[in-house]
């Protein structure tokens, strides 16, 4: 039983690109660019099912560090002088989660957003439309259509 669970996912580009995914977005380690096209080279899926899973697993990754952002106290509105700067930021900083995909910036991008206690659904969006814009564009380079 443990053998064919072992086999169902060692054969399965989708669970790494999944996976991949999740580790990029989180400040751990990983390659999804890599295991993007790598999937997309195996032909054994859709291109539309490649970028799915892609953005909902790098998603999540950027969900988690929005959540452990909420963890984290916000001590800024305690402060008398900083509620325009706070309210500023959640009236325009959800269009900057559209760059949560960027190297080095995107995770602390999700992270300050639960920081900032910036609505969730808002924040998911955003996150998910900037990753899977990302996405997308990696399969058209792939495919020579860029």
């Amino acid at each position: 039983m443990l053998e064919q669970i072992y086999l169902y996912f060692n054969e399965s580009a989708l669970w790494v690109l999944g996976i991949s995914g999740f580790l990029s977005a989180t400040l751990l380690p990983g390659a999804s660019e890599a295991t993007l096209i790598a999937t997309l080279n195996t032909q054994q899926h859709t291109a539309f099912s490649v970028i799915l899973v892609a953005t909902a697993g790098n998603t999540l990754g950027g969900l988690t560090n929005y959540w452990i952002g909420l963890w984290i106290p916000n001590r800024t509105q305690k402060e008398k002088h900083g509620h325009k700067a706070i309210a500023w930021l959640k009236q325009y900083g959800y269009f900057a989660l559209l760059f949560s995909w960027l190297p080095v910036i995107g995770d602390p991008l999700c992270l300050a957003a639960g920081w900032l206690r910036m609505k969730f659904l808002p924040t998911v969006v955003l996150i998910a439309l900037g990753k899977a814009l990302r996405y997308s564009a990696l399969a058209a380079l792939f495919y020579g259509f860029i």
